[in-house]
């Protein structure tokens, strides 16, 4: 019964994120820079620049993490 919801859960949490750690890195990153922005008087400017520098590390890193998976299964 465990391994069926298991199964179950990983489908439908599949459903909406396909990369983990894609989304674990982004939710992080929008902590992160929510708590600088907030508490440490970072300007929102700044913030910003911080969000897209560190989404693009991230989808970089993310896709060449698949293309390493690819091309090892080939």
């Amino acid at each position: 019964m465990m391994n069926i919801l298991k199964v179950a859960l990983k489908e439908f949490f599949g459903m909406f994120i396909d990369d983990g750690a894609l989304a674990l890195a982004a939710l992080l990153l929008i902590a992160a820079v929510g708590v600088l922005v907030k508490f440490a008087h970072v300007d929102a400017l700044l913030g910003a620049a911080l969000l897209l520098v560190g989404c693009v590390l991230i989808l970089a890193e993310s896709v060449a993490r698949a293309a390493r998976q690819r091309f090892q299964r080939n």
